[in-house]
């Protein structure tokens, strides 16, 4: 969706920084949810062996 909304933007504007900016703000999204994953499943990791 993001990746939309920045396109869109970049066509209308012309700006190639609004793009960028969008682009940056995807990929901490997906930083993130690959950081909750692995926490998640650290958690389920040491309660297994309880």
């Amino acid at each position: 969706m993001i990746k939309n909304i920045a396109w869109n933007t970049f066509k209308q504007t012309g700006d190639i920084n609004s793009y960028l900016e969008f682009k940056e703000v995807e990929n901490i999204e997906e930083n993130m949810k690959v950081m909750g994953n692995e926490k998640c499943k650290g958690k389920w990791d040491n309660n297994s062996g309880k």
